[in-house]
């Protein structure tokens, strides 16, 4: 998670590794809502950066757990080296700085600062691609150390963002496109070291400090797209493949449906577009219920994966019968080709469509639009993938829950590069973890 809010970031000054920024009231109000928020969790170990806006937060969460583990406060966890920028205004670094804050914004990944050395020559420093370094090393060093447990990491924007990226594959070009919001919590479930597959189960959560969903940022003129999975169904519980059979919610997805619907209440909804299956369907209906004058609309590509041969099976029967394609399914996804159904590039290429036409759409509209999407699983994930430059081979980074809520922005319009300002939201179902179903899609 980040620290909370600053001094820093109310001046809208740099902060990177200048330890003069300190915890506002607010921002310490903030941790301590964080500490309730995680109370009951089981943390083995805190790490946190030594900089005092996030070392204070840690200190601050740790006083509300139940039973908090000792601090690691390490440099690995330092927010990005701005070191020309920091203490200047965001406003004098684009004065200053033009070409370099451009880069900052668009080309993290090639942004260059140029440092006089004492000799009189000059050094070519690379922030961010140092920076994604510095999160690498971190998980090399901390993973080894707490196999099955698990740790809270406290820290800054930057490095948050280079820590999530190398955990699930994000190259630094893509720096700018996941937000991180003071005091926000991402989770994160490794299967072993660096390297290994990683699930990203929430990413960004704000719920916990009375935002339901991350602040839009100043300037914002494009879109926002909610992105729902459908509510349980039976099947879901059951850890039964539907896919393209039509299998209703049950009464837990219909809570689940209502409880989604209950958090965005608030919400002004401006556009709303489903899968025309029943579970997606009636979700988006049953949350509409709450804003009614949108008109949903149904979009045949949003379906879900067809599994062919596999549908209506329970995953110990598919074991039997495909053990080395399910094998390859939940490793190699984008190898697996459905008997008799589809593959993953299929439903690549139909949720590409659906979803660009979906922000086409918004995106035309005069003024700001808010869009709610409800779908599917694979569908949902495959989006997810595309939205941040990922391809079928990361399909399993992204965790789904049933009634989950995910938040992406295009902040200039349709052809801008989207942010994932949140993923995987289920703090509406009663947890900050999901405990909703993992069955078979």
């Amino acid at each position: 998670m980040r620290h909370g809010e600053s001094s820093y970031n109310i001046e809208r000054r740099v902060q990177g590794h200048c330890d003069e920024s300190a915890l506002t009231d607010a921002g310490r109000a903030s941790a301590k809502q964080v500490g309730a928020a995680l109370t009951d969790l089981p943390f083995q170990a805190i790490y946190t950066s030594p900089l005092q806006r996030a070392k204070e937060t840690a200190e601050l969460i740790a006083a509300g757990l139940t039973a908090a583990p000792v601090l690691h406060p390490t440099d690995d966890l330092k927010e990005v080296n701005l070191v020309l920028w920091e203490g200047l205004l965001f406003t004098e670094v684009a004065e200053k700085y033009p070409e370099e804050y451009r880069q900052w914004q668009t080309e993290p990944h090639l942004m260059r600062m140029v440092i006089p050395a004492a000799d009189g020559t000059a050094i070519d420093f690379f922030p961010i691609l140092a920076l994604y370094e510095q999160a690498r090393q971190f998980w090399q060093t901390v993973l080894p150390q707490h196999a099955g447990q698990t740790i809270l990491v406290v820290a800054h924007s930057g490095i948050n963002r280079a820590l999530i990226s190398t955990a699930i594959g994000l190259t630094p070009d893509r720096y700018q496109s996941i937000q991180q919001s003071n005091c926000g919590i991402s989770v994160l479930n490794f299967s072993g070291g660096l390297g290994d597959p990683v699930q990203m189960e929430s990413l960004n959560l704000t719920s916990h400090l009375g935002d339901r969903l991350p602040k839009i940022r100043s300037g914002h003129t494009g879109p926002r797209l909610l992105l729902v999975r459908h509510g349980e169904t039976d099947w879901n519980r059951q850890s039964r493949f539907q896919g393209q059979i039509d299998v209703p919610l049950n009464d837990t997805g219909r809570s689940q449906a209502q409880k989604a619907a209950d958090f965005l209440q608030p919400v002004t909804l401006d556009m709303a577009v489903s899968s025309p299956m029943l579970r997606p369907k009636e979700t988006a209906e049953i949350i509409l219920q709450q804003h009614p004058q949108i008109t949903l609309e149904l979009n045949e590509f949003l379906v879900e994966i067809n599994h062919g041969l596999w549908e209506g099976k329970y995953e110990a029967e598919i074991k039997q019968l495909y053990a080395q394609e399910l094998a390859d399914w939940h490793t190699r996804p984008e190898t697996v080709q459905m008997p008799e159904g589809e593959n993953l590039q299929q439903v690549w290429q139909r949720a590409e469509i659906a979803w660009k036409a979906i922000v086409t759409a918004a995106a035309s509209r005069p003024e700001f639009t808010t869009v709610l999407v409800v779908a599917h699983d694979a569908i949902n994930k495959a989006i997810l993938c595309q939205v941040l430059g990922l391809k079928p081979a990361n399909f399993w980074n992204f965790r789904q829950g049933n009634g989950a809520v995910s938040v992406i922005d295009y902040p200039n319009g349709a052809e801008s590069a989207p942010i994932l300002q949140a993923m995987n939201i289920t703090t509406h179902l009663g947890s900050v973890l999901d405990k909703t179903a993992a069955g078979a899609l």
